[in-house]
C-alpha cells in the first residue's frame, strides 16, 4: 500500500506539487488550484491533530465505516467529487495564494513524513472514524494524489 510515511512517495508528491502551474487545468470539481492546495494542507493537518473536524452525521458516519475496508484495502485512487469535511476547506478562498499554499503543503508533507506515526491524530476521522497511523498515512497519500490528478500532475 502506498503511504505518506514512504520517503520516496513523499518526495514524488512534492515534485508533482512543484510542477503545478497557474495555468494547470482542473479536470473535475470546483476548487481553484490555490484552494485545492490549501485543502490538502488542511487534510494533512487533520491527520496530525492540528484540525479536529466533527464526525459526520448519520447516515454518512455509518457509510464511512462500511466503506473503510475498501478504501484502505488497495491503492485505487479516491473517486472524483468525494465528500469532505467542511473544516478542510479554506475559510476565505480569495485569500489563497498559489505559491504560499504550495510551500505550506510541501512543509506539511515534510512534517508528516519525517515525524511518522508519532505525529498522527488520535481524533477520529470525520467519515472513517478511528484510524491507525498507517491508515492516516495511506489516506494522506491518496488524498494528495487525488487532488494532484485533479490538476493533471
Amino acid at each position: 500500500m502506498k503511504d505518506l510515511f514512504d520517503p520516496t512517495l513523499a518526495e514524488d508528491l512534492k515534485q508533482r506539487i512543484l510542477r503545478l502551474r497557474p495555468e494547470s487545468e482542473r479536470q473535475w470539481g470546483k476548487m481553484t488550484l490555490p484552494e485545492t492546495l490549501a485543502h490538502c494542507t488542511s487534510g494533512v493537518q487533520m491527520a496530525m491533530g492540528v484540525i479536529n473536524p466533527r464526525r459526520a452525521s448519520f447516515p454518512a458516519s455509518v457509510i464511512g465505516l462500511l466503506i473503510k475496508p475498501l478504501v484502505f484495502g488497495d491503492d485505487k485512487p479516491i473517486r472524483r467529487n468525494a465528500p469532505s469535511a467542511p473544516e478542510l476547506f479554506p475559510a476565505d478562498p480569495a485569500q489563497c495564494d498559489l505559491e504560499r499554499e504550495r510551500a505550506q503543503l510541501i512543509a506539511a508533507i515534510d512534517a508528516f513524513a519525517t515525524q511518522g506515526a508519532a505525529c498522527c491524530s488520535r481524533h477520529p476521522h470525520p467519515f472513517f472514524g478511528p484510524l491507525k497511523p498507517q491508515q492516516w498515512a495511506i489516506l494522506m497519500y491518496k488524498h494528495v494524489d487525488h487532488h494532484l490528478r485533479q490538476f493533471g500532475a
